[in-house]
This record gives structure tokens, sequence and C-alpha cells, in this order.
């Protein structure tokens, strides 16, 4: 007989949901207890947290990160900002996790569930609708986005020769055009102190790139970043990269080192040199640390910008669920 338990905070589940992250379906940065607890921080207002433990016995079956809203449960998390939200359900266990789950939602007061930015090949996309509709619920799935990814090998010579021919060229020749212009070097900040310094230029030029990127950017994203990237750097997951052109920051990228994969959050350049491609080169040179770092997956996130395609990306689907009483 499975039971569920609900911890008082996030802290009373951290240590077990830090123990079983490595086992689950869904394993990135943003299904982490000290993401989802930086969100809540900022985005949470009016949202009553629901953590829920499934157990079996002295077992974790899985952790249920929710959020309850006028009747309306959801993933901790946003689309804004998280690009992959799911369940964690430990390998071996998905059937009865949801079975579990779901008997205990069916006693608590709500009217929809709406799981958004849930990626392809998790166990929520088929198992949550089976066990909804056994109990009469209403389910609707949809594709919500892209999440373009692409294997790394072991060389960058190897990442070259993945490309099409057309990509392997350009991307040469733009280096080759860029090394022309001036002294031009990427580099990581390296220390938390430089990273966390780094952060007002990466705003800058984010906030420059594009006017839909200004857009998005508001005081209260800003201070969520910098939040989270104060948690990245404890953990040593930070990965802010700039790239110089004659000592001049024209070019950053904000991504995560998470497990075997680096993770590309957001990024932004100078419009000024846009003639050399700064933003574009700026990624591929963070394909070639992550390769120099032995990291064995490129994920772009979510977004099917052209440029993710002409890397090397291949689409990874993300999907929203809505059960409806």
């Amino acid at each position: 007989m499975h039971s569920l338990v609900l911890p008082v905070s996030f802290e009373d589940a951290q240590g077990e949901w830090d123990r079983i992250l490595p086992d689950c379906f869904t394993n990135t940065v943003f299904v982490t207890p000290w993401w989802q607890r930086t969100w809540l921080r900022h985005f949470g207002d009016g949202s009553e947290p629901r953590i829920l433990s499934v157990r079996d016995g002295d077992t974790t079956l899985g952790i249920a990160p929710m959020l309850s809203r006028d009747g309306v449960l959801g993933f901790v998390g946003s689309t804004e900002v998280c690009d992959y939200t799911d369940f964690l359900v430990t390998k071996g266990n998905q059937a009865a996790f949801y079975t579990a789950l779901f008997d205990c939602l069916e006693s608590t007061d709500w009217h929809t569930i709406e799981l958004k930015s849930v990626p392809e090949g998790s166990p929520t996309l088929s198992h949550v609708p089976a066990v909804a509709r056994e109990r009469g619920h209403e389910v609707a799935l949809q594709r919500e986005d892209v999440a373009p990814v692409t294997e790394l090998p072991s060389s960058w010579d190897g990442y070259l020769a993945g490309l099409s021919k057309k990509g392997r060229h350009e991307l040469r020749r733009k280096l080759r055009r860029l090394e022309g212009a001036g002294l031009a070097r990427q580099y990581v900040c390296e220390s938390a102190e430089a990273a966390l310094d780094g952060m007002p230029d990466f705003f800058r030029l984010l906030r420059a790139s594009a006017p839909e990127k200004a857009e998005f950017m508001t005081p209260e994203k800003e201070r969520f970043f910098v939040d989270a990237a104060g948690e990245l750097v404890a953990r040593g997951a930070l990965r802010l990269a700039f790239l110089e052109l004659d000592g001049v920051r024209v070019a950053s990228c904000l991504s995560f080192d998470y497990g075997d994969g680096h993770l590309l959050y957001n990024s932004g350049y100078d419009p000024a040199y846009s003639s050399l491609s700064v933003g574009f080169l700026n990624k591929a040179l963070a394909i070639r640390h992550a390769i120099e770092e032995g990291k064995r997956e490129f994920d772009f996130l979510r977004g099917d910008e052209r440029y993710k395609y002409d890397l090397g990306g291949l689409d990874r689907a993300v999907y929203s669920l809505a059960v409806r009483r």
C-alpha cells in the first residue's frame, strides 16, 4: 500500500529530492529543489506549494512538486524561465507513482491540472493521460515547443565533421573573419566573483541584441537571474562566457553545467559587431568549451532559432498536458 506524505517545506524534502534525482527520468537543473525554491521566491505570489512525496514503505518512488492557485494545480515553475518541468519519478516505479499520486489528488480541491514544459520521453506523457482517463477526467496533450540538442563527440574536429558541409564551411569562414578583425578571445568567468561581477555586462548585451529580449528582461526577471546565478555559482554549475574583441566584451552566453550536459540558457551580443557574427560564434565556442570539458550533450533549450540547427541541433519536443474534472 502506497502512502503520500506532504512535507511542510522544501527544506523537509530537499535531502530525499537530491538523493533520488540521478535516478529520475527527468533530471535537469530546472527540477532541482534549489532552482524551484528560487523561482518560488520571485514568482510564487498567490500560489500554495504542494510538495508530495510518494513512498512505498521506506522507499521513495518519486516527488511531485506542485502549486495550487484558484483550483488549478501545476508544476513549480513557469515557461518563461523554466525550460523543463516534470514530476520526479524514479525509474521502474512509474506505474505505482502515478496511480498513488492521482489517488491522493482525487481527494483534494481542483478543477484543472496544467502540466507544462514536459520533455519528450517523460513517463508523465503516457501515464498521466491513462490514469486520469481511468478516473473519468478529460485530457488534452499538445506539443508546446522544441528544444534542440546536439550530441557532442570527444573532439572539436569530430564536432565539425558532424555538421553539414555548408555549416562547417560557414563556421570556419566566420571564425577566420573574426580573427582578422582584431584580437579576439572567448573565456569563461571561472571564479564565483568574476561570474557575478560579469552579470551586468551579460544583461547589457542581452538587452542590446533584440527588442524582444529587452522586453523579456524586466527588473523582476533580472533579480531572479542574479539569484539563480548565485545558486549555480555555489554549486560550480554556472558558465558565463564572453567573447572579447580588442578588449571589448561583444557577446555573452549564460549556460549551466549539469551532469553530462551543457545547457545554453540565454545569450546576447552588441549589434555594432553583428557583421562579425559575434553572437553566433560565441555559442559555437561555448560548444567547443563543453567538448573540452568532456560533456556529452549541448542543450540549446527551448525555441527554434535558426542558429541552433546551424550548430547541429536536432529537435526534441516539449509538451503540455491538461487534465479537467
